[in-house]
């Protein structure tokens, strides 16, 4: 089914001598029903952090009776509705509500005109180049940019006939599903793994993470700046067991000071010491040996006692999350240091034990970065795919 897909999407000839120019505005509807949270059968709300970039499946929401809302949250959505990010256009915030709930004043609340334009396909017309970049070139604000809704609906694009929206509207929703169903496997496989280390979560002994390793800091303060420098991870290049090498800040190797040991090993952890994602953490593979830490912490493990890959995943469990949690926010500003770090009870299992369990990881690792690389293929065909659309 991919690969049919796929192929019809590589040989897609798109004759547009026949689309019509088309105003944004003649195609999509600004719904404005407000709702008095006090008196409603409402009970769902989604806010601007619910929605994900480039995702149009709504993944997470808010029940009304989990916290307070501001008196922003008044608009009224109903199932199929799109939900359009305002603030930051860049971000590509665009949802299909599958139920009816309330969100804020800032999020545009969006219905086809059913008239001019097949339903299925305003989503993806929303998701394009040429969509996003008039939304960012007409925002108002440098701060928290935001876009009025006359920008948008003067947004000039070329729409197809009636039946060939019908076709193009097909491909592009087969491409999504291609998509969902392998992020759906990628979600059995980790909560698979996630059923296999339960067991090793816990133990009758427990030691802290300074009987296993050591704790040192990064670099702080980078030195001068090198295109074809030494990378240096920062913590905006971590999340949850990966490192992303794509926007790497390359440093000058003159300006790192004598006798500093930064550079990191295959097997060092990097922990996100301040701000937002303290807590996070990856383990330095092959690919990234010889890069230096930032202003996180590097964990260093004695791989006679401990398994760096066992040890990873034990601390992006919540028991190590849940601790580092409870410390960051002892100050202002969420913030870690090495002894709160040295501090982290770890369950302790034999070396022989621990070194079983990371093969059987690693295997599950190769699944799941199997199964990642095709959504990122899948993603970057939709994606060209609906650029040469629209």
């Amino acid at each position: 089914m991919e690969e049919i897909i796929e192929k019809a999407a590589s040989e897609l000839q798109i004759d547009k001598s026949l689309w019509s120019l088309t105003k944004f505005g003649d195609i999509a509807i600004q719904q404005k029903q407000s709702v008095d949270r006090d008196n409603t059968e409402l009970t769902r709300y989604v806010k601007g952090e619910h929605m994900g970039s480039e995702d149009l499946h709504l993944r997470e929401w808010g029940e009304l009776t989990d916290e307070y809302l501001g008196p922003a949250f008044i608009r009224k959505f109903e199932k199929g509705d799109i939900l359009y990010g305002s603030r930051r256009t860049y971000l590509r915030k665009v949802v299909i509500a599958p139920f009816k709930g309330i969100t804020s004043n800032t999020t545009f609340v969006i219905k086809a005109n059913e008239k001019r334009i097949d339903k299925r396909l305003l989503p993806f017309i929303m998701m394009s180049e040429g969509f996003t970049d008039n939304s960012i070139k007409n925002s108002k604000g440098s701060v928290n940019p935001y876009i009025n809704w006359k920008d948008i609906a003067n947004y000039e694009f070329l729409l197809p006939p009636k039946d060939q929206q019908a076709e193009l509207a097909e491909l592009l929703w087969a491409m999504d599903e291609v998509i969902e169903r392998e992020k759906a496997l990628n979600e059995v496989t980790i909560n698979t793994k996630r059923s296999f280390f339960k067991k090793y979560r816990s133990a009758t002994n427990y030691k802290p993470l300074s009987y296993f390793c050591s704790v040192s800091y990064g670099l702080g303060q980078p030195p001068p700046k090198d295109e074809n420098g030494v990378p240096m991870i920062r913590a905006t290049d971590i999340s949850k067991g990966k490192i992303d090498t794509e926007n790497f800040l390359r440093i000058s190797s003159k300006g790192i000071p004598k006798g500093r040991d930064v550079q990191l090993s295959k097997g060092d952890i990097i922990i996100v010491r301040s701000g937002a994602y303290t807590g996070d953490l990856a383990m330095i593979t092959k690919e990234c040996e010889g890069a230096v830490a930032g202003y996180d912490l590097v964990i260093r493990s004695d791989e006679r006692k401990i398994n760096p890959i066992w040890l990873q995943e034990y601390l992006l469990e919540k028991e190590a999350q849940n601790y580092y949690n409870g410390e960051s926010i002892r100050s202002a500003q969420p913030h870690l240091n090495s002894r709160q770090v040295l501090e982290t009870l770890i369950p302790y299992h034999s070396i022989e034990i621990q070194n079983r369990v990371s093969d059987y990881l690693k295997n599950f690792y190769k699944c799941l970065e199997s199964s990642n690389r095709k959504i990122m293929v899948s993603k970057a065909l939709q994606k060209s795919l609906i650029n040469q659309i629209f």
